[in-house]
């Protein structure tokens, strides 16, 4: 087996546009009409240039802990009419809320206090570097008059040098402002944001605690809006892929396409589907993008996991003699413990701004999606894998007919589940068994779909569900979250409730870190057993809309799904689902073998 493949992985996204950019070539203007025309001396402060540059952006939410040394900037902020900020209970779910707006929304921002807030926030920021997500993760820094001194202060681990925080970011951001003098702070705010956009990358902005409420002439009048110059294909270089592309293509028999995460940073969904509805090829996703390649196409045959795809996808993508893989990250989790039967000499490998054509020839400075529209325009169609895979389809069995209050399946609970997801709704799915239960759900047109396989920190989704609700009011959202996840940020829930959300938590209480278990078990994976929906009602506490039940079989499944859509639409539901502690998805168990050999491959002799 050649596992070249599962190395290939180009590291700088290019993510060129906010918004759209103009056919031509100009640049792409940045801009929320809702800024005011004019804007008053005493509001021409550094904490309200920050405020309405997050405006601009499309930023509408900020997710906040307050801390003395951010104070001033977050009264700046909340002074800004076309800016909410959010209050949450740790800088950890802020993060994670920021993670989840900036999936919908395209750009997110969290406000955390410094070093004591900025270290807790750490983990959930490195997660949107691994997920190519731009947030802004603003920080209230000290004093400006105590940079240069000798002097220790609260919240930092007791030296008189500041730039411990500094430098822990420096690795998880593509750009890190320390704004503590008024005469750069214009220049600093507006590079760091204008970076994050372009890069599609967290980025740091620290502002110094007596700074925020200052004005400054740099900040009179309205902000000039953001013009990013979009990123350009190289013409030439683009010609010769295509050419060397369709040369490779059209001499295959059975060529099959899979879109990867990338497509998300490369804005090329759209560019996707052009090439799958001209090309006639068989297509697929990898697990981790789910949601970025449209489930209705009529050649759409499911998710690409290897020995974990869905029914039948696998061996179409395996038996093809070409495959082109659109922004694929091959990780240990997306190759199965690098187990993938795939030959790199058979792959079209297309990263945001490069492409590799088997063992040879690569070619840089081509975006993604002009390659794949230019292939478009000159492949020869070719539908024989859709063919195949047609010929060997069986439509997935339906789950053994539960018994009158037999314990609840969880293959029959995502049977119900199945039949609430629709273009109203959008699926969030923890790290866990969610990811392989959610993965077989077939995605309606127009439903939303969020989880993280890269980084695959438990917990995140408590915080990505408030942070997604948020950015997008207009949907339903649908968070499937295991109680060992679910005991890491469940305080949010709180957040959620204040925020009137009407989301639907589904959580799966079977005993511990189920995923853990199917890896390597141990005593270590079993956790204290919590009576959830009582701890949910005690966040309650009567404020707010709220409704929790526990289901322990088929029929109080399908009654708390009817009241969750019915009567209690207008509510935060909590539906805790008890099911036995081994009740997983064959795809958990096939993984977790093959994750757990990766892990514990002996050292290569010396």
């Amino acid at each position: 087996m050649d596992t070249k493949i599962g190395n290939i992985d180009a590291g700088k996204p290019a993510c060129n546009d906010v918004g759209s950019i103009p056919q031509n070539g100009a640049v792409s203007v940045v801009q929320n009409s809702a800024t005011p025309a004019v804007v008053s001396s005493s509001d021409a402060t550094l904490g309200r240039h920050l405020a309405r540059r997050l405006a601009q952006i499309g930023v509408t939410d900020v997710f906040s802990v307050p801390g003395d040394f951010n104070l001033t900037l977050l009264d700046h902020l909340i002074a800004e009419p076309a800016l909410k900020v959010i209050g949450c209970c740790n800088e950890l779910n802020a993060g994670y809320a920021a993670d989840g707006y900036a999936r919908s929304r395209g750009v997110g921002a969290c406000v955390v206090t410094f070093s004591v807030g900025g270290l807790s926030v750490l983990n959930a920021i490195a997660g949107a570097c691994s997920e190519n997500l731009p947030i802004i993760c603003i920080v209230g820094g000290p004093n400006s008059n105590d940079y240069g001194t000798n002097r220790i202060l609260h919240h930092t681990i007791g030296l008189p040098d500041f730039s411990q925080e500094l430098r822990c970011f420096q690795t998880i951001t593509c750009y890190q402002a320390v704004v503590n003098n008024l005469e750069d702070a214009h220049e600093l705010i507006d590079t760091a944001i204008s970076t994050a956009l372009k890069e599609s990358k967290p980025v740091y902005i620290s502002v110094s605690c007596n700074l925020a409420g200052i004005p400054h002439p740099t900040f009179s009048g309205v902000p000039v809006p953001f013009s990013l110059s979009p990123k350009l294909s190289n013409q030439m270089g683009l010609e010769a892929a295509v050419e060397a592309a369709v040369e490779f293509l059209d001499k295959a028999v059975k060529p099959v396409m899979v879109g990867g995460p990338k497509l998300r940073v490369a804005k090329a969904s759209k560019a996707f589907v052009e090439l799958a509805d001209a090309s006639g090829y068989a297509v697929a996703v990898m697990p981790s993008a789910k949601g970025l390649v449209p489930e209705h196409h009529p050649h759409f045959i499911g998710t690409y996991w290897g020995a974990v795809s869905t029914a039948f996808c696998a061996e179409i993508v395996e038996s093809a003699d070409a495959y082109i893989f659109a922004g694929p990250i091959f990780n240990d989790y997306s190759s199965v413990g690098y187990s993938l039967l795939l030959k790199k000499e058979k792959a079209i490998i297309v990263q945001p701004d490069r492409v590799v054509i088997a063992n040879g020839p690569a070619f840089g400075c081509i975006l993604m999606k002009d390659f794949l529209r230019g292939l478009a325009k000159r492949i020869k169609r070719n539908t024989t894998a859709y063919e195949n895979y047609y010929r060997i389809f069986v439509p997935d069995g339906q789950p053994p007919q539960s018994k009158p209050k037999e314990p609840l399946r969880v293959n029959v609970m995502f049977k119900h589940i199945q039949a609430m997801v629709s273009s109203h709704t959008a699926v969030i799915a923890d790290t866990g068994d969610s990811w392989f239960n959610c993965q077989k759900l077939k995605l309606p047109e127009g439903c939303g779909y969020e989880f993280q396989m890269q980084y695959g920190s438990i917990g995140w989704s408590v915080g990505a569900t408030l942070g997604y609700a948020q950015a997008v009011p207009n949907k339903r959202v649908l968070a499937f979250i295991g109680d060992g996840s679910f005991q890491m940020t469940a305080q949010e829930v709180s957040t959620m409730l204040r925020c009137n959300q009407k989301s639907i938590i589904f959580l799966i209480n079977n005993g511990g870190y189920t995923i853990e278990v199917e890896i390597h078990d141990g005593p270590y994976n079993v956790i204290k057993n919590w009576d959830y929906t009582g701890f949910v009602d005690s966040i309650h506490n009567g404020e707010g809309k709220c409704w929790t039940t526990k289901v322990r079989c088929e029929e109080e499944l399908v009654e708390a799904i009817k009241l969750a859509t019915g009567d209690k639409k207008d509510c935060l539901c909590f539906i805790e689902v008890i099911v036995h502690k081994d009740d997983t998805s064959k795809e958990l168990l096939e993984w977790g073998s093959r994750v757990c050999a990766a892990n514990s491959r002996p050292p290569n002799p010396q």
